[in-house]
């Protein structure tokens, strides 16, 4: 395959410098002034290049949306780039323990890995197809949204809406395992258990207690014994509060589940045994409430297709590109593949670390996967 995102002008530099401000506005999810001022630098990013903005107020606490679309005319359905400009990193993460820095092929800093970097080579690509004049193959539809990483409770219904009207869908989500890219997601559920006793003093009346912290430790080793990695089940209590003082048996015990599954069937079976879940303790009560917030991404022949398509453009581009695994962690793509949408995830930069203090991405991976990404747009029809 000949293409000419292969060869047009893109230089490292410039992109390393367009990273370095986006990750410099610190972005946690909850942070609306934060995520507002990535979109103001994603905006001047486009700016000077054929697209429409529509920029989507934030509702019940979080960031705003941004939509940038090519401006051309066409009843071609688009290629939709989705990315989440959130991050997990709290503010402060960049004047401590994480600074944006270079050492040898490693950039450091909060959120570049998981996923500015990747979005940030979308923009990118795009931009250096425009400069050279080089058309792409169909419309092209950039989502930034701003609550990826809680679960996408306000943007989900977007997501799915111009998903909906798309030919594919490209998720800037990091590369895996040394430059793979995502073809199957596990689905995800989210679940609130809680367990209600009966206070009384601990010392002076201990018999007269029901301790709800007890309860949950009964519900916490069933919970946790769901998980079965033969079957590709995880269940994990993440999160867990209950009691008021040492001295007072516990009324209250609150945790939090998270659930991954590997295909809706098992989905299924997993939300019903979760919420079925009974006391242990008498005169105790328990409630669940929940469910999959996050469908399976399965990895269907139509995916494949797609597969095989960026396999040929990453060849010309000189790279050899492969897919990984059926992973656990969730994105925004499970949304679209669950609607059809063939859906390439895992576009974004190759690096390590996400959610964590080493989180980094790889310069090596720069210049490659803006190309990739600029081919996929310059040739899928």
């Amino acid at each position: 395959m000949s293409i000419r995102a292969a060869t047009v002008p893109l230089h490292e530099d410039e992109v390393i410098e367009g990273i370095r401000r986006w990750v410099s506005i610190e972005s946690p999810t909850h942070d609306p002034a934060g995520v507002e001022a990535v979109l103001d630098a994603v905006e001047d990013d486009f700016k000077g290049l054929p697209v429409r903005f529509d920029r989507v107020a934030g509702v019940d606490g979080y960031g705003g949306i941004l939509k940038v679309s090519s401006a051309e005319a066409s009843n071609e359905k688009p290629i939709l780039v989705l990315t989440h400009i959130d991050t997990v990193h709290p503010k402060g993460t960049l004047t401590g323990r994480l600074p944006f820095r270079r050492e040898g092929d490693k950039l450091f800093g909060p959120g570049l890995y998981d996923m500015k970097g990747g979005a940030y080579l979308a923009v990118a690509g795009y931009r250096a197809l425009v400069r050279a004049g080089v058309p792409t193959a169909r419309p092209v539809t950039f989502l930034f949204t701003p609550d990826e990483e809680v679960g996408s409770p306000t943007s989900r219904a977007m997501i799915e809406e111009e998903a909906a009207k798309a030919a594919y869908v490209l998720v800037t989500e990091p590369a895996r395992d040394g430059g793979r890219i995502v073809t199957a997601r596990k689905g995800v559920g989210r679940f609130t258990i809680t367990c209600t006793g009966r206070p009384a003093h601990a010392g002076a009346r201990h018999q007269d207690g029901r301790s709800a912290i007890r309860e949950m430790a009964h519900q916490i080793l069933a919970i946790e014994g769901m998980t079965d990695y033969a079957r590709g089940i995880t269940t994990t209590v993440g999160l867990v509060k209950g009691g008021t003082a040492a001295n007072v048996t516990p009324e209250t015990c609150t945790a939090e589940i998270d659930l991954r599954v590997p295909d809706p069937k098992v989905g299924e079976e997993m939300v019903a045994r979760i919420l079925g879940l009974k006391p242990v303790t008498p005169d105790v009560a328990v409630t669940l409430e929940g469910g999959i917030n996050r469908p399976a991404y399965p990895k269907t022949e139509t995916i494949v297709a797609l597969l095989d398509r960026a396999k040929a453009v990453a060849h010309a581009v000189g790279f050899d590109l492969a897919d990984c695994p059926m992973t656990g962690g969730g994105s925004d793509g499970n949304f679209t593949a669950a609607l059809g949408v063939p859906t390439l995830d895992g576009l974004g930069i190759d690096g390590a670390g996400a959610h964590t203090l080493e989180e980094h991405g790889l310069v090596s991976s720069i210049l490659p996967r803006a190309r990739l990404l600029a081919g996929l747009m310059e040739t899928l029809r």
